[in-house]
């Protein structure tokens, strides 16, 4: 009987992802805290032992590998040493450090700043009574229909710090929080939550390999007329591996916007899982990804439509050389009532020689009658018409390829509104570019 084939296929499938995952929660407990805490950790983590860990075959991993992810402990992770300037030490902003996961307060700044509260999940998760009662694991949840999102899950359950930010007004100077990395053993989680009240405006900046083995969970709620900006530069120790998800719900008239840009890194996967519930809400994910050799970038997006005349827009670059292999899995979903959407979606990769590997799976979804949704992506090499071009004009051709590169990644650079950030962003494409002229 087929029926009962597939329905015993299907149990031994979950059988063997919760296996994984009795392996990798063996060595670990739940973390104290006060009673909120608890329950969300609890309720995580029975969430997390309903699924398991994500296995190959599953939909939305079969592009990627989880192993390094679900393995018990992280494999060893070589700590680089930057000859570069720290990123966006040339701007004004109010900087916090975490180390392998760990807050660094002696290289941090007083965590004080007009129009907005910061407080650390650590110190917040021992109370009964706080603000993020209301919103810690609460996006993460909603997140996971219709699609599992185990490593998410995993997060809520066994954070043991992050940044709690409440913003109540119009923040001046920007949050930037740096992770570092130096424990080539290290197994870090972060969960940070972002409350951005009607009006309030914050930008935040990211950076920092952070861990041998990071998991980091980004929930942000943007109240209505509210504008949030995100701008992440991923760290460049090579052998790191990374999950990372943003959950964001937007209220009417808001903005969210975020930019990632990532250089090296064993394994990445970056998830981002946008819900858009006020009408006239605008929400922007961009990132570009440079790879060489034994590097796998996954940018997996997800944002649904549940208001009038909301604008999302998906804009990923990747650049992949050396058996370096790019994923992206993008989709819009356009739920009845949302009429007005324009939703708009492009990847595509510049693949430098025929060893490279770039793998998409665009989706779109709609229930309403009155949209306007598009989605692109396509593969290619350098255009040798272009590169003869500058070649002509007495450019040398190291030169003319990483004009090329930047050329095509200007695009997603674009969705950064803020001309320094974008400026201190291709600096370092630029950096990694000549570091790889050669190689």
């Amino acid at each position: 009987m087929p029926g009962v084939a597939k329905g015993t296929a299907r149990a031994s499938a979950l059988s063997k992802k919760q296996d994984v995952l009795a392996e990798r929660l063996a060595a670990m407990t739940l973390p104290e805290g006060g009673v909120w805490a608890t329950e969300r950790r609890k309720d995580a983590l029975a969430r997390l032992q309903a699924m398991g860990l994500p296995a190959p075959r599953d939909e939305y991993w079969r592009f990627t590998r989880p192993q390094l992810l679900n393995a018990p402990a992280p494999e060893r992770a070589a700590v680089f040493h930057a000859d570069e300037a720290p990123i966006f030490d040339e701007i004004d902003r109010l900087r916090i450090v975490f180390v392998d996961g760990v807050f660094a307060p002696e290289e941090s700044d007083d965590l004080a700043l007009e129009g907005v509260e910061i407080e650390r999940l650590a110190e917040a998760a021992t109370k009964d009574i706080h603000w993020a009662k209301e919103l810690y694991g609460v996006l993460e949840t909603r997140g996971q229909d219709p699609v599992e999102r185990p490593h998410a899950a995993l997060n809520t359950a066994f954070a043991t710090d992050g940044l709690l930010i409440r913003v109540t007004g119009k923040v001046t100077k920007p949050v930037h929080v740096t992770y570092r990395h130096e424990s080539e053993t290290s197994d870090a989680y972060l969960h940070n939550l972002l409350k951005l009240e009607a009006g309030a405006e914050l930008t935040l900046l990211e950076n920092g390999p952070a861990a041998a083995r990071f998991n980091k969970v980004l929930e942000v709620e943007v109240g209505d007329g509210a504008r949030f900006h995100h701008v992440r530069a991923q760290g460049r120790d090579h052998e790191r591996q990374a999950f990372t998800a943003m959950f964001a719900r937007l209220g009417a008239e808001s903005l969210f916007k975020s930019f990632t840009l990532t250089a090296n890194g064993r394994m990445t996967r970056n998830e981002c899982v946008i819900e858009m519930t006020g009408d006239d809400a605008s929400a922007h994910v961009a990132g570009a990804a440079l790879g060489h050799g034994d590097f796998h970038h996954d940018d997996t997006v997800f944002i649904t439509h549940d208001a009038e005349r909301c604008e999302s827009r998906q804009v990923f670059k990747k650049v992949l050389r050396k058996g370096a292999v790019g994923t992206f899995q993008g989709k819009i979903l356009v739920k009845r009532g949302a009429q007005k959407t324009d939703g708009y979606q492009k990847s595509q990769s510049l693949l430098l020689d025929d060893t490279a590997n770039f793998l998409a799976k665009p989706e779109l979804e709609i229930y309403a009658d009155d949209v306007a949704c598009s989605h692109g992506s396509t593969s290619g090499a350098i255009d040798e018409d272009m590169l003869f071009y500058l070649r002509a004009r007495g450019v040398d051709k190291d030169t003319a390829m990483d004009l090329l590169v930047l050329a095509f990644v200007a695009e997603a650079m674009e969705e950064i509104e803020d001309e320094g950030l974008a400026q201190a962003m291709t600096e370092r494409l630029d950096g990694w570019l000549q570091r790889r002229r050669g190689a």
